[in-house]
């Protein structure tokens, strides 16, 4: 059995012992009491998808941990309303000693990912984790490890799996087959908000702990960009392909039912920031599928690209869906226009709470954001190796 193969058996496994687990669980004495949740890690994205677990009444917040007390200040102010009663930690552990906590958020930087992943699941906690499951491939085994040994949720962080237009495209026009054979997905996604902008060199903030942000990763100085733009730097994070590559290749792979690349190939570089990031500013990836293509292209630009989406070509008609909505253009036809009714975190994080308030079964398991990460992987590989990726070791 080759690891990919090790892949799928054995996140399938972990992901009915999980499901199972959740069932049962709605059957014991107060289980549809409210949620105890933690939140490691409390920067931007953590902010973006709190607003959707404090919007929902199953929730309360009772433990949060950051690095940084600046950043923990800001997160308390913007929920004060909620997070009042919390315990705020500087270190993880803490916070998952905690027995009123029954489920944990994670968004850390994503090297940190798979430690505090396997610790949460290991403290018996349901565990919502930020995409990309992994940060380096040899991760895996561990959290695979973790998952399979724990009963408890496990739901990743790749939110268009919640959305129900995107539930509906797959239905109708993939599984019915209204798009024929699909040959071709585009995925294209411009501009965001963690690029570096001429950061400037300052010491280290008081409050900020760089030894614990540092974790695995390798010992060096404190930089300013390397903490707040902690994506350009590959000890940290795999740029572009990791953060958006991941969304939309679990889009394609999952509407098209075919999570087995068959060869990648990645070209970019430091096209517009220069300076010390170690990560390409610019990055367009071929993925080969037994049958079909997917092309990634996305770049650091000063202006936002108004229409990130994935777009599929089939022999019957086309697709383009976005988190707003989707259009279905028929060989012969008028187009068909679907809009978004619900913000995809709300959905999710909704999702992930039923699962444990009512045994539903989560949109993102574990395979899912392990899959998600293969063409990722191959890709990088390919960038970083300057050939095409056909394994990956």
């Amino acid at each position: 059995m080759n690891r990919r193969e090790f892949l799928y058996t054995g996140a399938a496994a972990a992901v009915a012992a999980r499901s199972m687990d959740a069932r049962s669980y709605a059957a014991i004495p107060g289980a549809n009491d409210r949620v105890g949740l933690g939140v490691i890690g409390l920067g931007r994205r953590a902010t973006d998808i709190c607003r959707s677990f404090a919007l929902d009444p199953r929730v309360e917040f009772r433990a949060l941990c950051d690095i940084y007390d600046k950043q923990a200040a800001e997160f308390q102010d913007r929920f004060k309303d909620h997070v009042a009663n919390a315990d705020l930690s500087v270190e993880f552990q803490k916070l998952l000693d905690r027995k009123d906590v029954d489920a944990v958020y994670v968004a850390t930087p994503d090297h940190l990912h798979v430690e505090i992943a396997t610790a949460v699941l290991g403290a018996n906690k349901n565990l919502y984790l930020e995409k990309p499951t992994l940060h380096r491939w040899h991760e895996m085994d561990a959290l695979k490890k973790a998952a399979a040994s724990s009963k408890d949720i496990l739901q990743c962080g790749m939110q268009q799996r919640s959305g129900a237009h995107y539930m509906q495209a797959r239905q109708e026009y993939f599984d019915a087959g209204k798009l024929g054979h699909v040959v071709f997905a585009r995925c294209v996604w411009h501009n965001f908000p963690w690029q570096r902008r001429d950061i400037p060199d300052v010491p280290k903030p008081a409050g900020l702990r760089w030894d614990l942000f540092l974790g695995p990763a390798p010992k060096v100085p404190f930089e300013l960009s390397r903490y707040s733009s902690w994506r350009s730097y590959h000890d940290y994070g795999n740029g572009l392909l990791a953060d958006i590559l991941t969304h939309w290749a679990d889009v394609a792979q999952w509407m098209l039912n075919d999570s087995k690349p068959v060869s990648a190939a990645a070209l970019g570089g430091d096209f517009q920031l220069h300076g010390d990031l170690t990560n390409p500013d610019t990055v367009s990836a071929v993925v080969r599928y037994k049958d079909w293509n997917m092309n990634f292209e996305s770049t650091v630009l000063s202006v936002r690209n108004p229409h990130p989406s994935v777009y599929f070509e089939g022999t019957e008609g086309n697709l383009d869906i976005t988190r707003e909505g989707y259009v279905f253009t028929p060989g012969n036809g008028e187009p068909v226009e679907v809009k978004a009714t619900q913000r995809l975190e709300d959905a999710h994080a909704g999702n992930f709470i039923d699962a444990i308030v009512k045994g539903d079964k989560v949109n993102a398991p574990l395979s899912a954001g392990l899959e998600a990460s293969i063409p990722v992987m191959m890709a990088l590989d390919s960038y970083w190796s300057h050939r095409i990726c056909t394994e990956l070791d």
